[in-house]
C-alpha cells in the first residue's frame, strides 16, 4: 500500500483504512474523530499547495 500512495504523492499519515460494521455505530464514531484529529494535527496538505501553484 505505501508504494501506491508514494506514487500517488500521498502521505501515508493522511490515508486509513479501518472496517467497521454497521452494528458499530460508536467504533465509527470514535474512528473518524481520532483521524480527523490526526490530519489537523499534520496541518496543511502540501500536495494541495503545490497543485494550486501549477495551476
Amino acid at each position: 500500500m505505501n508504494i501506491a500512495l508514494e506514487n500517488l504523492a500521498i502521505d501515508k499519515e493522511r490515508f486509513a483504512i479501518e472496517w467497521v460494521s454497521s452494528a458499530e455505530a460508536p467504533r465509527f464514531a470514535e474512528l473518524v474523530i481520532k483521524f480527523t484529529d490526526q490530519i489537523r494535527a499534520l496541518g496543511a496538505n502540501p500536495l494541495r499547495e503545490l497543485r494550486a501553484k501549477s495551476a
